[in-house]
């Protein structure tokens, strides 16, 4: 016996069989043999899988998502996708909205602006048997015992399995871009060429990221027969990796205030935000980007070991990545785990639902969404544009169009109008115009904006005082809502100098681009941090004085300590890409088919006991074990893990057959 056992909660007898009485007795039957943490040179470098021709990354947004794509053989060109049809007053992008919407019988319909204007032009009676979805993706990040069960509620309140709207939302995707992939080919493009890439926030938990790739098996990107065809890609690595290719005219630089690219220096920030979007616009044409395959100029001042942030600010989340490069290739490293929140640009759009619930009343907005749910897109839509006009400096009023049928059915639902419920209202800041618009002062305007702003520059203060994160050279500002004046002037008066503030331009598609180059070169990223602690419980020797006597177990005269955690990475705990955990595991009967291990984590760097606060059950490693059967008295089963990708991976072999073991690991709840 050695002196650490598994705890065997997790044995797994014939499938026929009752699970082994073994459970109650404590039956030290799987045993962890030599728990070593080895990297070996063959390891480091990434299995190679099938060559493909095209990267295609599909940037799955909150509000909005678009893909980009780029051949293997021309690295350096990444081809943002074609012009969608629609399109809103005051939002230039290339991207679509994350809209998707399902006939009354829940078969796809359409997605982007093709669902938001049929849902729109669609009857009101009628529109009620439609299901509309739309910032759904923020539900897998809000969801805390996320299965493949979880449903997604549509404008009309009825209710639909997340999977499937996820899995949907992909398959057309796929077909978009396959479609533009062939007819610039001239000939039927084949999916088995693609290396598809889907891009998810960094602070997503794993079940968020294995949900997603669920759905990417489900609409056929790709099968789970070739899982290499798919790569996960973190926003902010994604936009950190495009970020090192940026040249001096693609970006604007808030520290001196300049839009790099030969514009003079100016005081305001929305000018040099404006004169860049005019300079994207005039090159807008062309959809392709060049990229520099040495690194950008930015970067010539970067000196081995420099650090930089990178704050992803999206429609959902903020995702803040804190980076060192090691030259001469340019590979990251990360120096701290991935942090941020659900503090993305849609915080403003509840701000503003609830302003509107305190001058007409909760009852009445609850009611309107459900009886004209497309009116109640328009106004959001209406919003959404007056949003993007809020600026610091601002002085002049925001005018909001109420739709007509928003007017009218106040009317019917109170008895009086809604210029009545403005002036009843205590809120003084929002007026009634004549023209049939909710006229807003600037400072209702950025009173909107102050809890969410508030939260990412918290966020960053905390972030800043880590002992990690000192001695930053640039802080990138990417993601939708980076465009907000508002926020970036939060940033500076934060920083106050302590770091250069990067903006590229385009700064939507940042995370697009990045996510090209992340599966042209996945192992550009060589050391990432742990977003948790990660084990499973074993036995180990009872040591008088050092193990809690109630968790004494007694068993053929030898005494065990239960519930002991054996870690297998700790929480913010540097792993190097390829970088292995070994664990053997024996099965307690040599009949057994199956061997099914608990894996627990926390938060805390350094946990004691499965039975710790804090401590919870978060996936299941399975490692098929029929068909292995050996002679040998004992078998072990070696299990490696690997921690260092975006995605946690496990293999296993016997080592008797050296046969290579079927192993999973699980962190959907089932």
């Amino acid at each position: 016996m050695t002196d650490k056992e598994a705890v065997t909660d997790n044995i797994i007898t014939d499938a026929m069989a009752t699970p082994s009485p073994a459970k109650s007795m404590g039956d030290p039957g799987i045993t962890p043999l030599s728990p070593t943490h080895t990297m070996k040179e063959s390891e480091q470098s990434q299995p190679t899988g099938p060559s493909f021709v095209v990267v295609v990354a599909i940037d799955f947004g909150t509000t909005s998502s678009g893909y980009a794509y780029a051949f293997t053989k021309e690295p350096e060109c990444i081809h943002t996708m074609r012009r969608w049809e629609g399109g809103d007053p005051g939002v230039s992008n290339q991207k679509t909205p994350t809209t998707i919407l399902l006939t009354p019988d829940r078969k796809f319909h359409s997605f982007g602006y093709a669902a938001r204007d049929f849902y729109h032009d669609l009857d009101p009676t009628e529109s009620k048997q439609w299901l509309y979805l739309e910032k759904f993706k923020m539900k897998l990040h809000t969801t805390a015992n996320l299965s493949i069960d979880t449903e997604l509620q549509a404008a009309n309140g009825k209710k639909v399995k997340a999977l499937d709207i996820f899995a949907y939302a992909l398959a057309f995707f796929k077909e978009q871009a396959l479609k533009e992939l062939s007819d610039q080919a001239g000939a039927e493009f084949d999916n088995a060429d693609v290396r598809w890439v889907i891009t998810v926030p960094a602070i997503w938990k794993m079940p968020a990221k294995q949900f997603m790739r669920e759905a990417a098996y489900k609409s056929g990107l790709v099968s789970r027969d070739n899982p290499e065809q798919l790569i996960i890609a973190l926003e902010p690595e994604a936009a950190s990796i495009y970020c090192r290719k940026l040249r001096l005219h693609q970006m604007i630089d808030l520290g001196t205030k300049t839009a790099v690219n030969g514009y003079n220096a100016t005081e305001n920030v929305g000018t040099g935000m404006a004169q860049a979007k005019e300079h994207v616009r005039r090159n807008r044409q062309s959809r392709t980007f060049l990229v520099e395959n040495v690194i950008g100029e930015l970067w010539s001042e970067l000196t081995e070991g420099d650090r930089y942030v990178v704050v992803d600010c999206g429609g959902g989340t903020v995702d803040l990545t804190v980076h060192q490069i090691r030259l001469p290739e340019g590979h990251l490293k990360e120096l701290y785990k991935a942090s941020g929140g659900p503090y993305g640009s849609i915080g403003i759009d509840y701000e503003f639902e609830k302003l509107l619930c305190k001058i007409f009343g909760q009852d009445f907005i609850d009611q309107f969404k459900i009886k004209r749910p497309a009116a109640w897109v328009d106004l959001m839509i209406a919003f959404e544009s007056r949003k993007r006009a809020a600026a610091p400096d601002r002085s002049n009023p925001l005018n909001i169009n109420l739709p007509f049928s928003f007017i009218d059915y106040y009317k019917k639902f109170r008895g009086h109008s809604v210029e009545h419920a403005l002036r009843k209202s205590n809120v003084d800041f929002v007026k009634w115009s004549s023209q049939g618009m909710l006229r807003m002062n600037p400072d209702a305007m950025n009173a909107l904006f102050k809890p969410t702003i508030d939260h990412i520059i918290q966020h960053l203060s905390e972030l800043f005082e880590r002992p990690e994160v000192t001695d930053i050279k640039f802080l990138f500002l990417v993601g939708g809502f980076a465009e907000s004046p508002l926020l970036q002037q939060a940033v500076q008066n934060m920083l106050q100098g302590r770091s250069r503030i990067i903006i590229p331009h385009d700064v939507g598609l940042t995370i697009l681009k990045g996510a090209v180059l992340f599966g042209l070169d996945p192992g550009v990223i060589k050391v990432r941090r742990s977003p948790l602690t990660y084990g499973v419980g074993v036995l180990n020797r009872f040591v008088e004085g050092k193990h809690p006597p109630e968790k004494m177990l007694v068993k053929d005269g030898t005494r065990w300590c239960t519930d002991v955690f054996d870690t297998f990475i700790s929480a913010d705990q540097s792993v190097a890409l390829g970088e292995t955990v070994k664990r053997s595991y024996t099965p307690a009967k040599p009949s057994q088919q199956v061997i099914v291990i608990h894996v627990y984590c926390s938060e805390k760097e350094s946990v004691s006991f499965i039975s710790d606060p804090g401590v919870r059950k978060c996936g299941s490693l399975r490692l098929d074990v029929s068909g292995t059967e050996s002679p040998a008295a004992r078998r072990e089963i070696q299990t490696l893990m690997q921690f260092g990708d975006t995605e946690i991976r496990a293999m296993a072999i016997d080592v008797a057959t050296s046969r290579s073991v079927k192993a999973s690991i699980d962190f959907l709840s089932q």
